[in-house]
């Protein structure tokens, strides 16, 4: 994810906001969440890599998104991607027969072929990449889409494997004559993407350059310093409240939110008692290793998003560890560069362990080194071609010697497609 991020910080110059409304309009918000979905199973497959590995990724079995899923294999290079596995939906939108096995053979200006830009970005980014568009495809109907493509390793270090979910909305009747000749003549959407790092707060973050309504200050919650606990929670809730009628898309409300939230933190420590009843009250445990835990869930409510709870969490954690004072937060927040993906990501790298080193490549290869060279005509099989590992002749020599006979399809046809660049 790597610090948690939200939507890129600025459009694109050629982004309309009309057709950015048109293209949430025709999708809708349950289909966004099941983005929300797709990023946090990527993220728990993470196990503590920078990317998740390919081999605990099977598609088809991924019951939530399947149909709506493309994974692309770019262990052969990059120009020309293989997809060993398009889902059901893809292949009947696009109109791709079971031969489809490369992005080069998919038709132009159909759905999958739009991937292209995107998955260029993600291995410059060598992070999730959100996006979201209008485009006419290649029936000439006027097509609203949105997808996340995410990243996989086969060797923890190498993004070599890229899987996306989308969705979309064919948005009615064949556009006219006229614009369809257009749009074969200069095809290019009008798009915005989201960059996602490591918490799906790209709807809480959304659109960086939002600005909050005029009428969005009227709403803000006030109290006296001597207020009670809770009073504070109560006001802690509202603003939650107000954030939360907003999608999420103000980071003004999320902050002033966040900001009442640490308030209620602080001055429960001086009241312990209080907090204990209130705790107790609401069926809600402390935790003495995660304290803002308890507090983010009173606040935002048990129910909301855990991967936001999360986020929330550590950032308040985060302040506490920088020791900010009662009223301090919003100015501590907004303060730094990145925001509240930065606060995260800074508590995170503060809790993170040391990576143990993997050890088990080089334990493979002391392996290797011990064991007898092969003759190559003592290799038996019916097979055209075979995939055969060497290693440098023992004792310094210059030349190479055949130890081990790689029994694995796949990886002889990537190297059949390597091999013959």
């Amino acid at each position: 994810m790597d610090g948690v991020s939200g939507f890129r910080d600025e459009y694109d110059d050629a982004v309309e906001t009309s057709a950015d409304e048109r293209v949430a309009a025709a999708i809708g918000t349950d289909e966004r969440r099941m983005h929300v979905r797709a990023y946090n199973y990527w993220v728990s497959l993470l196990d503590g890599r920078d990317y998740p590995s390919i081999e605990d990724l099977d598609p088809s079995n991924i019951t939530d998104f399947a149909p709506h899923s493309v994974l692309l294999d770019f262990t052969a290079g990059r120009d020309n991607p293989s997809t060993p596995y398009i889902g059901a939906a893809i292949r009947e939108e696009c109109g791709l027969g079971e031969n489809v096995t490369e992005i080069e053979q998919v038709p132009s200006r159909s759905l999958l072929s739009r991937l292209t830009d995107h998955y260029l970005q993600i291995i410059a980014n060598r992070a999730p990449i959100g996006f979201e568009a209008e485009f006419v495809n290649q029936r000439g109907h006027s097509i609203c889409y949105r997808g996340i493509l995410m990243p996989f390793s086969s060797d923890g270090d190498t993004i070599d494997f890229i899987y996306g979910v989308i969705n979309w909305k064919d948005i009615g009747a064949p556009v006219a004559a006229e614009e369809t000749l257009t749009a074969e003549i200069d095809p290019q959407p009008v798009e915005s993407h989201i960059a996602w790092d490591d918490g799906p707060l790209a709807e809480v973050e959304a659109q960086t350059d939002f600005e909050a309504p005029e009428e969005d200050a009227d709403l803000a919650i006030t109290l006296d310093d001597d207020a009670g606990l809770a009073d504070r929670l109560w006001a802690a809730r509202e603003s939650a409240e107000i954030c939360k009628a907003q999608d999420g898309r103000s980071r003004v409300a999320l902050y002033r939110a966040l900001a009442m939230a640490y308030d209620f933190a602080v001055a429960a420590k001086r009241v312990p008692d209080d907090y204990a009843e209130i705790l107790s009250d609401a069926g809600v445990k402390a935790q003495a290793r995660a304290p803002m835990t308890p507090v983010v869930k009173l606040v935002f409510g048990i129910d909301y998003d855990k991967a936001r709870l999360t986020e929330f969490t550590a950032a308040l954690s985060n302040a506490e560890r920088n020791a900010v004072d009662f009223g301090e937060f919003q100015a501590f927040v907004e303060g730094q560069a990145g925001g509240l993906k930065a606060l995260v990501a800074a508590e995170r790298q503060a809790r993170r362990p040391d990576r143990k080193p993997d050890d088990r490549a080089e334990k493979a290869r002391a392996d290797l080194r011990r064991r007898e060279a092969l003759e190559l005509n003592a290799i038996n099989g019916d097979e055209e071609f075979v995939l055969v590992l060497s290693r440098r002749v023992i004792g310094g020599g210059t030349g190479y010697e055949p130890i081990a006979l790689v029994d694995d399809s796949k990886m002889v046809d990537r190297a059949i497609r390597r091999a013959a660049k």
